[in-house]
């Protein structure tokens, strides 16, 4: 708890946080004023204090505002967007008044200010979402309420909130010179600290714009949300664009871990698309402890250690010389048979025992000490290597990760392959088993012809049978009448000689018995014979009938193996259909990925021909050897790419190479024309102009290469001879515009250093003797207010002079202490030729002051004879000022910030302001003595004359105006030449050294 006088801990964070310094906001106060909005459920505090701040006024003030309000709308309470509301038209205000200023942080704040505005609107809509947007699916439906009119506005609002994110991360990343390292400095990371909220922000408006897209697809047709998808496509090119560059950056590889979003956008219209999509995830690592925190020995603690380590030499001195506690092991008086010799000699070597021991001690506590250091070295570089090899381990976690999904996207497409083959070889399997059941019936055709033959010849067999049966029942049938005719007779007879013949009755009866016996006989082999013909007809019926099965089933066998012969002929008719249809389908496939493979190189050259006219590029700055090195690039890939074409004209199914061939064609070609529009803002305008329809006109024919690519008449016949004369006319403009100072040979740079030094030393001398030989004729040719301001104008350029002789001592022996400590086992011309841009700056300032001191003196020389200008001299010595002053700034630049040589360079350029000061102070008043004794005497001029010279004063001030106007316009336009020269000459854009101050910066507030 804290006092009745002294102010709550959230009002003093939030002083700390919000401040005028141009550094990133500390995390512990951020974190203070949120926990502080959770302790007092609302933000009342943080606005109290916030209105007392000038936001209004001072653009930094306002820029870390937003940043800490943004913080507590995400991870604050909630009431913080309640008690924040009523002073939403303050910030609309606000924002609007920022807006019309386009430098510095003006602009950033405009957009910030807008895009919190939006977010208290949106979240005031919109409740069920949450400060930090983390949802569930479930919450996210229960926001739309399942109905698809609220899923459709919700998604446009969602689009809304996107691109206010979108837009401040775009400024912001413009705002910064992207060709150094602006991440590890404080202005960049101040700017960057803000878009690590933004980078949360977005990844759940993505996720969440993806899946209501899904979800309205499913309800309403394509065509309708038609202009959704177009916005979302805006929206997602950009996020990805701004995440790859953010990932890039050495500020948020320690602090938070970025997603990438996959190379294609999802395909809103086929739903089964959602099952592949991945939700982004921010991965935030947890804080590492600072060295701050380490624990440090108070007083009382090193007072224990020092006890500590006394009683242990205490015991140590009872274990050798018995304890103290029974007796005083010094009064030797009580020992027997000791004498004082013997005591004097124990005295001795016990001192010398413990001076031993204590001089033992301080070199244990000097080792410890030491080797305690060493260990808190050795943690330091231990947790250095451990977080170096965290952040390997996170690398290589991710591209485990996109390894893995390329390994499950080639395993579906194998999958997908072995399916193909597989129903191929089903196929192929089914026309085998065709062609052997085809086999096997024509096998049992020909067995069945065979049964058929056999059994005609059985049947002929049987109707051979069956016509000797018919006949011989003919014969029993007609043996059967003639018995029948006989007995009649016999009976006629009989009847006749009954009276003759009655003594043979007897033997007739008998002769009848027997005849009668035999008749009996013959009806049982009629009999017989019956039966036997019945059964023979039995026979015949069921062969007959065994004939009429067999012939149908052979009629059937037929007609079942003209169906498989049908049957196996559509086979083979589909099996070379569906052959023929899947190389085209695999023909057709590999034209659609080098169309869709052409069109995004065409889109990503078209986007970076399109920027060309951007005003974006104007805060960019190119190098012309990276120039350079883009076009080299983009030949070498360019022969690549024909190599591929060739190899794929030969065998059309090897297309990978052609594929990665045209989309490393159309990036590298897009980097050179954006690096060529770049390097032109830089250049004279002439060879800007050429090097920018240069790389238009290299967009343009590669354009037309790529679209020769679709269509394979002309494949054979495309050209690249359009496009090499492209990179050949810009090759021959970047070498024009390649620095002058790069044409010295980095092995005279240190030779000639030492000369170009030598020579301002003795341009200084020599000024110096040529003053004083002025000031002697002066003195013998001039008397009375003349030569009292010649004398003091002569002073003060000696003095001067004498102040640059100091600085350039002091500038040799700081640039000799670098040489020294820089090296290593260099020698210094290698060293100089190492760091050849800032040998380059010495040398060039070197120059420049030599150059200024030979002018300023024929400046005095001239004002000292009269025939000069006093604003000459003026000029001569702010332009030395100047000089001296880069050259201050060239020397310091790899200089420790704890060298003496630096404080004498320091106190030298001191002097050189001060000496500067005196002679244009020593000029003014020598110009205001010599006007005031040349007063104008117009006592004897007439009113007509007086009017005459009146007049003609006007006329002469209006052109004196007039020139003075044009001569300002002449001067800024030769300081800029001068700047871009200098700059070209010296190698400034490229920022792998401190850039030298210009002329303006260069000339110090008088003290």
């Amino acid at each position: 708890m804290f006092s009745s006088l002294d102010p709550p801990p959230e009002t003093v964070s939030v002083n700390k946080a919000i401040n005028t310094q141009e550094v990133a906001v500390k995390e512990k106060h951020a974190r203070t004023c949120i926990l502080g909005t959770h302790h007092e459920k609302g933000a009342q505090t943080f606005w109290s204090v916030v209105n007392r701040l000038p936001l209004s006024s001072n653009a930094m003030l306002c820029w870390k505002f937003c940043h800490v309000f943004h913080k507590l709308l995400r991870d604050g309470h909630p009431n913080v967007l309640k008690d924040s509301l009523r002073y939403k038209n303050e910030l609309s205000d606000m924002s609007r008044m920022w807006g019309h200023l386009s430098e510095g942080y003006g602009q950033l704040c405009s957009i910030y200010l807008k895009l919190l505005r939006t977010r208290m609107e949106y979240h005031t809509k919109n409740p069920r979402f949450p400060g930090n947007l983390q949802m569930s699916d479930r919450q996210l439906d229960e926001a739309g309420e399942s109905d698809v009119n609220n899923f459709f506005q919700l998604t446009v609002e969602m689009f809304d909130y996107l691109e206010c994110e979108l837009n401040l991360f775009q400024t912001v990343f413009n705002s910064l010179d992207m060709s150094r390292s602006v991440s590890v400095t404080s202005a960049g990371q101040c700017r960057l600290a803000p878009l690590i909220q933004v980078i949360l922000d977005c990844s759940h408006l993505y996720d969440y714009t993806v899946k209501l897209l899904f979800k309205l697809h499913s309800c309403l047709p394509a065509d309708t949300l038609q202009g959704h998808r177009d916005r979302f496509m805006e929206q997602f090119t950009k996020l990805k664009d701004l995440f790859q560059r953010s990932s890039n950056l050495q500020y948020f590889k320690r602090l938070i871990q970025i997603p990438q979003l996959p190379e294609n956008p999802p395909n809103f219209l086929r739903a089964s698309a959602l099952s592949e999509h991945i939700s982004p995830v921010v991965v935030i690592p947890a804080e590492e402890s600072s060295p701050d925190s380490e624990p440090v020995l108070e007083k009382d603690d090193l007072m224990d250690m020092d006890a500590s380590q006394q009683n242990l030499f205490d015991n140590k001195f009872d274990d050798i010389f018995g304890s103290s506690l029974s007796s005083d092991p010094f009064n030797f008086n009580n020992q027997n048979g000791v004498n004082k010799d013997e005591k004097d000699h124990l005295i001795e070597r016990l001192y010398r025992d413990i001076s031993g021991l204590t001089g033992q001690l301080d070199s244990v506590k000097t080792e410890s000490h030491r080797t305690m250091l060493q260990l808190k070295g050795r943690v330091s570089e231990l947790e250095a290597e451990l977080a170096e090899q965290q952040h390997l381990g996170r690398q290589a976690t991710d591209d485990c990760e996109f390894l893995r999904t390329e390994l499950d996207e080639l395993k579906r497409q194998r999958e997908d392959t072995e399916k193909a083959q597989r129903s191929l070889t089903e196929i192929e399997r089914k026309a085998q088993a065709n062609e052997q059941r085809y086999s096997k019936l024509k096998e049992k055709y020909s067995e069945l012809v065979q049964n058929h033959a056999d059994l005609l010849r059985k049947n002929a067999e049987v109707t051979k049978q069956v016509s000797v049966a018919r006949q011989a029942q003919v014969d029993l049938e007609r043996e059967k009448k003639e018995l029948e005719d006989s007995f009649a007779r016999v009976s006629d007879q009989a009847h006749r000689k009954t009276q003759e013949q009655q003594d043979i009755l007897e033997n007739l009866k008998h002769e009848l018995a027997s005849s009668r016996q035999e008749l009996q006989v013959l009806h049982s082999s009629l009999e017989t014979s019956a039966q036997s013909e019945a059964k023979w007809l039995t026979q015949i019926a069921e062969l007959e009938k065994e004939q009429g099965s067999m012939a149908t089933a052979a009629a059937q066998r037929e007609e079942a193996f003209s169906a498989l012969q049908g049957q196996l002929e559509s086979t083979k008719i589909k099996l070379a259909s569906a052959q023929e249809s899947m190389c085209q389908q695999v023909k057709d496939q590999r034209k659609k990925l080098l169309a869709g493979s052409r069109k995004a190189a065409e889109h990503e050259i078209q986007e970076a021909l399109s920027q060309l006219e951007e005003p974006a590029l104007i805060s960019c700055a190119g190098s012309t050897d990276h120039l350079l090195s883009k076009v080299k690039a983009v030949s070498s890939c360019l022969d690549q790419l024909e190599k591929s074409h060739s190899q794929y004209l030969a065998c059309p199914e090897d297309i990978s190479e052609l594929l990665h061939s045209v989309s490393l064609l159309a990036h590298l070609t897009s980097d050179t024309i954006v690096q060529g529009s770049a390097t032109s803002l830089r250049a004279p305008p002439e060879p800007a102009d050429a090097l920018t329809e240069a790389c238009r006109q290299c967009g343009r024919e590669t354009l037309a290469y790529l679209s020769c690519l679709e269509q394979d008449e002309a494949m054979e016949k495309n050209d690249s001879t359009a496009m090499r004369n492209c990179l050949s006319k810009i090759t021959a403009i970047g070498e024009e515009l390649l620095p002058r100072g790069l044409d010295i040979k980095q092995e005279e740079l240190g030779d000639l250093v030492d000369k170009e030094m030598a020579a301002t030393s003795a341009a200084i001398e020599a000024a110096t003797t040529r003053i004083e030989e002025i000031l002697s004729k002066s003195r013998a040719g001039d008397t009375g207010v003349k030569l009292e301001v010649n004398e003091r104008i002569l002073g003060s350029c000696t003095s001067l002079m004498q102040a640059i002789k100091v600085l350039v001592v002091a500038s040799k022996d700081l640039q000799k202490e670098i040489v020294e400590s820089g090296r290593g086992t260099a020698s210094p011309k290698e060293f100089y030729a190492k760091n050849s841009r800032w040998t380059e700056g010495l040398i060039s300032a070197s120059k420049a002051v030599g150059w200024g001191a030979t002018i300023m003196v024929d400046a005095a020389d001239l004002v000292v004879q009269g025939k000069g200008k006093f604003e000459e001299l003026m000029v001569c010595s702010h332009e030395i000022a100047a000089s001296t002053a880069q050259l201050v700034a060239a020397s310091k630049v790899k200089a420790n910030k704890g060298s003496l040589n630096l404080t004498q360079l320091k106190q030298a350029s001191r002097g050189v302001n001060q000496a500067t000061a005196a002679v244009v102070a020593s000029t003014i008043s020598g110009k205001s003595q010599i006007e005031e004794t040349d007063s104008m005497d117009f006592s004897s001029m007439t009113l007509t004359q007086i009017k005459r010279q009146e007049m003609d004063s006007q006329v002469r001030v209006l052109e004196l105006e007039n020139d003075l106007q044009k001569e300002r316009q002449k001067l800024g336009e030769l300081r800029k030449k001068h700047y871009e020269l200098a700059g070209v000459a010296e190698g400034w854009e490229e920022g792998t050294e401190a850039s030298p101050p210009t002329a303006q910066e260069a000339i110090p507030e008088k003290e």
